[in-house]
């Protein structure tokens, strides 16, 4: 029997919320194009939300989403999600730069964006953004974390509990295009707890590296581990996400269209790399593309099958890629068989690489799934429920504004369903409610 599930969605350029229900197909043999997909409320927002992030639900059934706000001066925000159509606004404070992704525990908020960032503090019961509570955290305001022993800029009205500064000598560049996002192409973009909530990674594009933290359990404060440098001097880290295990972290390379596997020790804060998968078709060098998003599937708890992995393309009219691998149990790549034959779909932009120098990194990969746009500034993918053996995925798309939802049975990858959001929004980020 069909079911239904709803999710939010933000935009990169129009202050609202938008929460879609999905409809699964009736029958497995029918899920390509028979799902639905319907607007079924939009939520006034402070402004236009590039990344969501969802909090488990609380003893009350409310969930706390938090969301990246490119308003000027830039801020994050706090929301509290009481059901699928109310969703109300709790708080805000301002951030030195432009965010790009969020990230939350019960007590504190993660920001990361171009060349600094923040933490702030949150109330354990409401989840709203508060300045710290105790009184030995009241001169952290003026604390900053020298990453690269530089100090941070100008507080926002909530003070952060700490502020993080990621420039070295070269400073941030930022070169003005509206796709560097005010600096995000070129600096800090993610921001992820682990598992346990005792470490955190942020990818950083611009200084090729992921930095990772430790985190003070009892106020959420942040102590600099490493700046772990990418295994190549091109691959620029998008985002850092971990296994459920808490041993594996897996890297999108924005620059090299790969994802690159680490390994994790002391808590998470140390990595050392261990593999890496390409994740667009064979000989197709490094033109055309730009990498997106990783994630785990979801349908096998701290066990998932799948790695999923998207790139967008840089030019209109050209398309983007998903990539499906699979995974042991121990959340590494399972080469036990050959590739899929879709990793030999037809290139657009095809250069002399030849196929021998491609083969090892598309070891264990299941699907190579073309997507129906360049996917803009998106092609985010979100997984979703599992129905009758298929997962659901959402993936967002700003070139046109369509939000799809995918699926993938381990055999084949669909188009399930797709919406476009109107007044020419252009679709970021999805959570899953």
């Amino acid at each position: 029997m069909p079911q239904t599930f709803d999710f939010l969605v933000g935009t990169f350029d129009t202050p609202e919320l938008y929460t879609l229900r999905f409809t699964s197909p009736g029958r497995l043999e029918d899920r390509e194009g028979a799902g639905k997909l319907e607007i079924l409320h939009r939520t006034p927002a402070i402004g236009s939300h590039s990344w969501l992030h969802l909090s488990p639900p609380k003893e009350d059934g409310t969930r706390n989403l938090y969301a990246t706000a490119w308003t000027e001066p830039p801020a994050v925000a706090a929301y509290v999600v009481k059901s699928p159509t109310d969703i109300q606004l709790l708080g805000s404070a301002q951030t030195r730069s432009r965010s790009g992704y969020v990230t939350a525990s019960d007590i504190a908020l993660y920001s990361a964006g171009g060349g600094t960032g923040e933490v702030f503090s949150l109330d354990p019961k409401t989840g709203n953004i508060i300045a710290p509570l105790k009184s030995e955290d009241a001169q952290v305001k003026s604390e900053h974390v020298r990453v690269n022993g530089v100090r941070g800029g100008n507080p926002s009205e909530i003070q952060p509990l700490q502020l993080l500064s990621f420039v070295d000598e070269e400073g941030q560049r930022d070169d003005g295009s509206v796709m560097d996002f005010g600096g995000l192409r070129h600096g800090a973009h993610s921001a992820d707890l682990s598992p346990d909530g005792r470490a955190l990674y942020v990818a950083d594009i611009g200084r090729n590296c992921i930095w990772t933290f430790s985190v003070d359990p009892k106020t959420g404060k942040l102590a600099l581990g490493e700046k772990h440098i990418s295994p190549d001097p091109h691959d620029g880290p998008r985002h850092a996400w971990p296994h459920p295990n808490g041993k594996i972290v897996y890297c999108l390379q924005e620059h090299s269209f790969r994802v690159d596997i680490f390994s994790a020790t002391n808590h998470g804060v140390n990595l050392v790399h261990e593999d890496g998968v390409n994740i667009v078709p064979a000989g197709t060098g490094s033109i055309g593309y730009w990498a997106d998003e990783v994630r785990t599937s979801l349908s096998s708890g701290d066990k998932p099958k799948y790695l999923y992995a998207s790139t967008r393309a840089l030019n209109k009219g050209d398309k983007g890629y998903v990539a499906v691998y699979k995974l042991t149990d121990e959340g590494v790549i399972d080469d036990s068989f050959p590739p899929h034959s879709t990793w030999r779909i037809p290139i657009r932009h095809p250069t002399k690489d030849s196929d021998c120098g491609w083969k090892p990194f598309f070891r264990g990969l299941q699907y190579l799934w073309e997507t129906p746009t360049s996917g803009g500034w998106a092609n985010a993918i979100q997984p979703g429920p599992t129905v009758d053996g298929v997962e659901y995925l959402a993936m967002t798309d700003s070139e046109e504004g369509f939000v799809f939802v995918l699926g993938w049975d381990g055999e084949e990858f669909k188009e399930v369903a797709r919406t476009k959001l109107p007044n020419g929004a252009g679709a970021a980020t999805a959570v899953w409610l």
